[in-house]
């Protein structure tokens, strides 16, 4: 028998991203330009890694598209909440990759530093920081509750960071002809990019995975449960996540006495409001049992 209690959070549309998607596309465009006349290799290394967000964000509008139109149908009965925990792990791959790749270019650049027109540099860096800047803004309210919006927001931070660097880069050579000083902050940029990257990344492979969320010890729940009167034994128990949202519970419970359905209701609403009070598991799934002759290990390892 199970129940359905829901936490209600705020509804993403997705129309921030959409405006950073447009605005990535145009510094993609003017970086890409800038940077072959200029002929600064960096700008358009740039210009390549923000078409690579502009893949990405793209990812994070289908798959918030996804979440919140694709109603559930008898094919795909959890209808499509799991596309952002996808995109997610496919941005914060796709963003460790990218960090690996600028510290490789950034030791090679130690080595062979190149003088380049710094002014167009200058001006096209300052476009880079107001477009991401304003990107950042917009999304972050979002990314602080959705796991595929915060790995959104890091690509635009990420960008938003490299666009100051080449503003540094470019003001130092300029003025001081110090040309190894892009090299140093794309490197410290890259091993940020992984750093923040890993988080989310490892988050999503759990989810996917179907374990327990971190927050919650399976022993933690089970003596909640048992100290509901006339439980026996509870085992069986699977713990998940669908998405980032809430928390899914189902397991057999073994009673003490032959109890009525609706006593066993009741319990269950007991069971269910402790649970999402101190866990936020929002939905559970509770099979009866009484003298049943199965394997009441707590976890089933068949």
């Amino acid at each position: 028998m199970g129940h359905n209690h829901e936490h209600h959070h705020p509804t993403i549309t997705g129309k921030n991203l959409l405006f950073s998607i447009i605005l990535n596309v145009a510094i993609t465009v003017a970086q890409l330009i800038g940077g072959f006349i200029s002929g600064s290799l960096a700008l358009i290394s740039d210009a390549v890694h923000n078409f690579s967000d502009v893949i990405s964000l793209i990812i994070s509008y289908i798959a918030n598209l996804l979440a919140n139109n694709k109603k559930r149908t008898k094919t795909s009965t959890f209808g499509y909440k799991r596309a952002e925990i996808i995109a997610a792990f496919i941005n914060a791959t796709t963003l460790i990759v990218v960090g690996l790749f600028l510290g490789y270019e950034a030791i090679i650049r130690f080595n062979t530093p190149t003088e380049i027109q710094s002014n167009l540099v200058i001006w096209l860096a300052l476009l880079g920081i107001l477009a991401n800047g304003l990107s950042v803004i917009l999304l972050k309210k979002d990314a602080d509750h959705n796991l595929n919006m915060k790995s959104a927001y890091i690509h635009l931070f990420i960008d938003m960071l490299t666009s100051i660097a080449v503003l540094v880069g470019g003001l130092l050579m300029k003025y001081y002809h110090i040309y190894w000083i892009d090299a140093l902050l794309t490197l410290i940029i890259a091993i940020y990019l992984i750093y923040m990257s890993w988080e989310i990344l490892l988050k999503s492979i759990r989810i996917l995975m179907l374990f327990a969320p971190e927050h919650i010890k399976i022993d933690d729940v089970v003596s909640e449960v048992l100290k509901i009167k006339g439980i026996k034994n509870i085992h069986h128990v699977h713990i998940w996540q669908l998405n980032d949202e809430g928390s899914h519970l189902e397991a057999h419970l073994e009673f003490t006495n032959d109890i009525k359905l609706s006593e066993f209701d009741i319990i269950c609403e007991k069971i269910e409001k402790n649970l999402l009070d101190k866990f936020e598991i929002n939905h559970c799934n509770f099979q009866p049992e009484f003298i049943r002759d199965d394997k009441k290990d707590l976890i089933n390892q068949q």
